[in-house]
């Protein structure tokens, strides 16, 4: 709408951290953009930017005033999909902020199945590990974020949590295959695949080599958890992940998984949250509903 496009004008240099770097995005001059942020800050008698050798950032008041804009802008998309329900057609977006084990089954699954219901819903689905979900929840830059072990919890409304326990992921043909549940020195007997320490199975695994006498030597680390998966199919190696982040029937892709035993290796929780206070736009909502649903369904809390 026309009335936002100042505000959105605002954000972008925010996001951008550069007038001339926003300029280009939104396809208009730094010179034109530059005119209108100063006509903000006589408007409001303050400086919005502080200007930089290389760029600008937020001022004081400016930092109140992205707040604002924020707020008014995921209100007015709230305020569309409302309107857009009145007519019998759900629309609306919905941003997603996710960790790597989301990616390959539930969240494609998920919105395939939202979105058969309601095809005019669109969705933005970010990678972002455990302390960058909630920062990007208080930017307003997504709707939701559904992450596993995340960091922390203080801007977080909790909707849903679903136990996950730490599987080690092998081929059909490996000795530990033949177990129901796997004890973590059983799996350093073998060569190790490792996620690297910002992510949550990590975690909960160097948790549990601290408090035991088990030493695991990985053979190989990343922090692509789709190549962590999928190396199992190739060679006689060991990786670890979540349910969520695994294939519902064993053998699929090459590989199959065994819970570790929860005297080595603790549970941890995958967490579906929204900021606190804000009210979400109505296809988030319901999204967030149905993910609420199947989380439980699936996994229990």
């Amino acid at each position: 709408m026309r009335h936002l496009l100042p505000l959105h004008y605002i954000d972008a240099i925010a996001r951008a951290g550069s007038i001339r770097k926003a300029a280009e995005t939104l396809a208009i001059t730094s010179t034109a953009l530059n005119r209108r942020v100063l006509a903000l800050e006589e408007e409001l008698g303050t400086p919005i930017f502080e200007r930089l050798p290389r760029g600008v950032r937020l001022s004081t008041a400016g930092e109140l005033l992205i707040h604002h804009i924020r707020t008014q802008m995921s209100d007015f998309e709230r305020l569309k999909s409302r309107i857009a329900d009145l007519a019998g057609e759900r629309r609306g977006h919905v941003a997603i902020a996710c960790s790597q084990a989301l990616l390959p089954y539930f969240l494609p699954e998920q919105i395939a199945l939202y979105r058969a219901a309601h095809p005019q819903v669109t969705f933005s689905v970010f990678l972002r590990d455990r302390a960058a979900a909630e920062q990007a929840l208080i930017d307003y830059d997504v709707d939701i974020a559904l992450v596993f072990e995340p960091a922390r919890l203080a801007e977080v409304q909790v909707l849903a949590t679903a136990r996950q326990v730490v599987h080690a992921v092998m081929p059909p043909d490996h000795p530990l295959a033949q177990e129901e549940t796997v004890r973590l020195a059983d799996c350093a007997q073998f060569p190790i695949a490792m996620p690297t320490a910002q992510y949550g199975v990590r975690h909960l695994i160097d948790i549990a080599v601290r408090q035991s006498s088990v030493e695991l030597r990985p053979a190989v680390e990343s922090d692509a958890f789709e190549f962590l998966r999928r190396l199992p199919a190739h060679e006689q190696i060991v990786g670890f992940q979540i349910p969520v982040g695994l294939p519902r029937t064993d053998g699929e892709d090459g590989i199959v998984k065994r819970p570790l035993d929860r005297r080595d290796v603790p549970e941890g929780r995958l967490y579906l949250g929204q900021l606190k206070g804000r009210t979400l736009p109505v296809a988030a909502a319901k999204f967030s509903s149905q993910l609420e649903r199947t989380l439980i369904d699936r996994f229990g809390d």
